[in-house]
Order: structure tokens, then sequence, then C-alpha cells
């Protein structure tokens, strides 16, 4: 048996070495299985422009502080014969610009008949679309729904606390599919915590105990308007029929000193002046003052939402400017966003890019005008709040030089992304932190295209020698009749048209060369013809400094080409800049300098040392290995500042001035 064995062994061996190449010779091709697609078939129907049969009662309850938790119970009518209840969660949310729907929180999920649940599945392709299957004789489906909101800032956005509380109808709330969202009609109900303020721009609000109830309205002014409510609120009349509804954790910082008052009211004045008429019937700025409950800023068509650090209202004056003007110098930089989202009711709300423009909140947006709707947002915010007081002219040319410079200096990402395809990113990065932002850009169409409109504002102002200026578009532009909050769409044909009704020029070509380029010149055209020039110096401006000391780093984007958390923590890097050619990157902390434990002021004192010649030596440290880098920089400190050419009022002094 043992011969048999090795001769049937050797045999074997002969044959599979034989055997592949009499079976497979060396041109033939390689056997692989290779399946063929499936057609996705459509299982979702289109929005349509027809109204939903019946009123969707939506009862919230946002009672559990402890657990974060809110509990939804919609009763949903359906037609006579109805077979599938298709129901979809918000996903590409207004003013978000991208699919930023937090359906991850949305749990517990039911359906109900009659009182006995009934079977449901999630679509496997659109994820955010439930089918609901009915028995014979269903007239309403009652969905129960729990949402979890974040307990923590690392889980998403915190929008309730102990006593606070942003509660967006968008994120625990289904609607059905195959109809406008403005034909669906709701009647909304929230219990709220017991003794709570609650404050919305929804009509009819009554309360009993403290069930809160809102007259019927549709599901798309539903979405777009969102609840502030908490222990503690004040509320000042600014306008006719527009107020501020604040909400704090302490009352304390319940209180606007009267200059403060002054300027919100005379924010509306001159916003009133600015567009010549309001596309809102009333109007609440909802804003709390809260370091727990997550940062936002966002518009709404008659209110905003908007959370700023706790003492912003007592602190919002203050400081001194090098040339001895007053300026915010605590929290002046972030108050801007009041008139910003307030702007955003005539651009964005009111007027709205055609292809951004939805039916509903499962057809995806198109962002290729964002450059109009926030970056000329971010353009009427600065006079609005120069001309009201809202800030102080020197705060705001801060703000324009900070912009021009980072474009003129910091962004080597223009010489292969243009400005128009930054608008992609709310999508494509969904605002997530990039290690070399300055090269991969961001959301550039707001700074910088609030600097192109800058340029096309004093190009105007200055061939029509002052006659005309921007302002004259905006009145054609975002013209409304008073109280109309609906939407009017707009095409890129449509801007340019209405410009050249102001003054006629190659307005295409004007935008497409600054917006559609890649490698397009820095935005700095605008502040030359407005009689300023861009220059650097050894300080902050106003505007810069305030932003360094709130959230306590040093921006050396101009000098060493990196910012600097107080800890010495690098927070980021200029692609190829000097901190970049020197192999520091974001993460890595700077231990030392020349020898001393890193502060901002060593630091800044090594840099100022270093004009003479001298190097500046770092000691870095990269997940627990050291090293030295020794840099050779003589250039100084260096931060943008605009600084008048001449004497006299210029172009841009005249559009920082009042109008009233």
């Amino acid at each position: 048996m043992i011969t048999i064995t090795l001769r049937a062994r050797a045999a074997l061996l002969a044959s599979a070495l034989v055997l592949p190449l009499s079976i497979t010779p060396a041109h033939a091709q390689a056997v692989r299985s290779a399946p063929t697609a499936l057609p996705v078939a459509a299982s979702v129907p289109d929005a349509v422009d027809t109204p939903y049969g019946g009123t969707i009662q939506i009862d919230i309850d946002a009672t559990d502080l402890a657990h974060r938790v809110f509990r939804t119970k919609q009763v949903i009518p359906v037609a006579a014969g109805t077979k599938t209840l298709t129901l979809l969660y918000p996903e590409w949310l207004p003013g978000h610009h991208g699919p930023d729907g937090t359906i991850d929180a949305l749990n517990g999920i039911r359906f109900l008949v009659d009182g006995k649940p009934v079977a449901w599945s999630r679509d496997n392709v659109e994820v955010y679309a439930f089918h609901v299957f009915l028995p014979d004789g269903a007239k309403e489906v009652t969905a129960e729904l729990v949402y979890t909101s974040p307990v923590t800032g690392s889980e998403g956005r915190v929008v309730m606390t102990d006593d606070l509380m942003n509660l967006q109808f968008n994120q625990m709330t289904l609607y059905p599919a195959g109809h406008y969202v403005r034909q669906i009609r709701v009647k909304p109900r929230v219990t709220m915590p017991a003794g709570w303020a609650t404050a919305t721009a929804l009509d009819g609000q009554t309360q009993k105990g403290d069930v809160v109830s809102f007259a019927e309205t549709d599901y798309q002014t539903l979405v777009d308007s969102p609840i502030f409510a908490g222990k503690y609120h004040k509320s000042w009349e600014i306008a006719d029929k527009v107020t501020i509804e604040a909400f704090a954790h302490d009352p304390d910082d319940l209180v606007m000193p009267e200059g403060e008052l002054d300027a919100m009211k005379a924010m509306m004045t001159e916003s009133d002046l600015l567009f010549g008429s309001r596309p809102f019937d009333h109007y609440e700025f909802l804003i709390a003052l809260s370091d727990d409950l997550g940062g936002i800023g966002l518009e709404h068509h008659r209110s905003t939402e908007i959370t700023l650090d706790p003492g912003t209202f007592k602190s919002w004056e203050g400081g001194q400017s090098a040339e001895g003007g007053k300026y915010p110098d605590k929290y002046g930089f972030s108050v801007d966003v009041i008139p910003h989202e307030l702007v955003h009711s005539w651009n964005g709300k009111f007027r709205r890019p055609a292809l951004t423009w939805t039916p509903d909140y499962r057809q995806p947006m198109r962002n290729d005008l964002l450059w109009v709707y926030e970056g000329m947002t971010q353009y009427w915010d600065l006079p609005l709040a120069a001309r009201s007081g809202i800030n102080t002219k020197e705060l705001t040319l801060g703000e324009i030089a900070d912009a021009a410079g980072s474009y003129a200096e910091a962004d080597p990402g223009r010489a292969w992304r243009a400005l128009v395809d930054t608008t992609h990113d709310p999508i494509t990065a969904n605002r997530k932190s990039k290690p070399f932002s300055s090269f991969s850009r961001g959301e550039e169409y707001y700074n910088e295209g609030a600097l192109v409109w800058l340029e096309a504002d004093m190009m105007i102002r200055t061939e029509t020698q002052g006659a005309k200026s921007l302002e004259d578009f905006a009145k054609i532009f975002f013209a409304a009749q008073n109280g109309d909050y609906g939407e009017k769409t707009y095409s890129f044909d449509d801007l340019v048209a209405d410009l050249n009704s102001v003054y006629a020029y190659d307005w295409a070509k004007f935008l497409r060369d600054r917006v559609y380029t890649p490698g397009a010149p820095a935005p700095v055209k605008g502040i030359e013809l407005g009689g300023y020039e861009l220059v650097f110096k050894d300080e902050p401006n106003p505007f810069r400094a305030g932003i360094q000391t709130e959230y306590d780093y040093l921006n050396l984007y101009f000098s060493l080409g990196m910012s600097v958390n107080g800890d010495g923590k690098v927070r980021g890097v200029l692609w190829d800049g000097i901190a970049f050619k020197n192999d520091i990157v974001a993460g890595q902390t700077i231990q030392a300098v020349n020898g001393k434990a890193y502060s901002a002021d060593a630091m800044q004192a090594a840099i100022t040392k270093a004009k003479d010649g001298s190097p500046i030596e770092l000691l870095v440290n990269r997940g627990g290995d050291y090293r030295t880098v020794s840099i050779d920089y003589t250039g100084g400190l260096r931060w943008p500042w605009l600084v008048k050419k001449g004497e006299g009022e210029t172009l841009l002094d005249e559009f920082l001035s009042p109008r009233r």
C-alpha cells in the first residue's frame, strides 16, 4: 500500500504541473463572476402642488429635561382605500444648504391604526422615508416618535438644557410624501416644562397650563418657525410688530443697556430704508444667551434662531481702538449675526435662487447661487450693523480687512478652486474641520462673495458719481408687497437684468470672471474704489482682536502661517506657508518658544525680536515625540487693516454712514 500511495502522489503531482497549462493557456482570461445591476424602482412619490387631505395634529412633549428627550404624537388622516402611507423625515434643510437632517436621533418609531400597531419599513434607498402598511378601512394613522436629542456636544448640537430649549419641528416630526410642504396642513401643540416661557413666529399662540397651542398652519411654515423656551425670558419691542425674545440661564444676563436697545431699533429703521418693503407680517428675534445650548445662527422668514455668549448684552460695548474710537471689544465681533439673519428675510427666504428652492425636504438643493444668497447677505449686514450702531465703523472695517487679507495672502486654494465651487461645500464637506482648509477652501461664498458685491457697489458709485449704488438694486431686486412671506425665485440672468436696470454694464462677465473662474485676483478692488487700502500692522484689528480674545488663540497666518491655541496647540496651518514648510501641522503642541514655556506673549515677543535676524526656536511635541524647529523669519507680526487713502469722506465711508 505504501508503494501504491507514493506512486499515486507522484502521478497527481505530475498532473498538477501539466493540467493548468493544458486547461488555461497563458493568453486566456481568468473566469470572474459578474452580476448585472438591478434597476432601482421608484418607491417614494415626487411632490406635487396639491393639498394633502385633512389636517395633521401634532403633539410634542418637551418636559423630559433629565434625558433631553422629546416625544411626538402625530395623528395623520388618510384617504379612504389607502394601502400604504409614505412619511418623510426632513433631510434637505433650508438655511443648512445640505442634507443635514438628524434622522439618527429619531427613535422608538411606532405607527398605529385604531390603537393597534401596524407594520412599517424604512425605504432601502431613500432611508429618510417610512412606508406604513394600512389595514382596510383605515382613516387615520397615529405616529409615535422619540427624539433623543444630544446630551453632550460630542453627540451633536445640544438643543435642551435644564433651563433652556431650542425646539425645531423638523427634528421631531414626519410629513406625508407626494405633496408640496406648503400644501400640508398641521395643528401643533407643545407641552412645556412647568413655568417656562415660549417664543416663536408661529401665529395664534395660546397657553393652558403648560400646554402651548398654535393656530393651524402649513408644514413649511411650521419647519420655518423654531421655538425658544426657558425659565428666564425678556421681550423688547424694537419696531412695529418686531420684537426681541431673549432667553438666558441667568436673569441678570437679560439686561440690554439703552444704547444697545436704541441700536436694535435703528437697525430696523435702516433695513426699511435699505429695502423699502418688508417680506414679513411680523418678526421675532429669537436669541438665547447661553454657552450650554449649542451655537446657532440660522435664518427664518419671520424670525432668527441665534445663540450668543451669556454676557453679550451686558458687555456689548467697551474698549478703545488705537485711534481712540470706541468699539465693542468683547462680543462686538459676534453680534453682526443679528442683522445678518434679518437680511435673510429678504435675501434667501423671500428671494431665493430657483435651484435652491425645493417643494419639500426630500428634493436636493442646488447651491450654485449661494454667493448671492449668503454673500450678498454678508454684504448688507455690514452697513446695517455700522449704520445702526450695533457695531462701530472701526469694527466693521476690521471685518472687511480680515476677509480681504485672507484672500490676498492666505488662501492658496484660490489657484485651483473657483468661488462657485465652494457653494457645494455644505454637501461635500458638511462643515467638518479640514486638515488644510486654506488649500481645500471652505464656504468662501460668504466673505469672498461679500467682497465681490463690495466691488460691484463701489464701481456703480464711482461710474455714476454717487448717483446710483447697489442700494438701488436692492430696492428693485428685493421689492415685496409688505407682509408677503412667500417666496419669489430668481436665476443668474434675473440677477444680471436687475443690475443692468441700475447701471448698464457687462455684469454677466463681471460676475463670471470673479465667481466662476479659478485663480481670480484677490477681491480687493472694491476696497480700493472705496477709498481705502489693505495694509498689515503688528497688532490685530478690532474685529480679529475680539475673536482671538474670546476664543483664546493667536492668528499668525500672515506671519508664521499658522494659528495657535492659548495652550500652544496648533489649530491650523497655512498650506505651503512657513509652518507648513517646517513640518508643523494641526494637532501638534508648541511647548516652548526660545527656551521659554509657550504663551501668546512669548510667541509674539519672539516674532518681534526676530526682525533683527534672530531665529525663532520652537520646541514642538507631536504625540510624545519632541523636536526643535528653527524658523528663519524677519517679517514681524502682521494682521490686516483697512487704511483710508487721503482725506475727507470716501465712498466706503458713505456706504457705512447712517441713512436715518
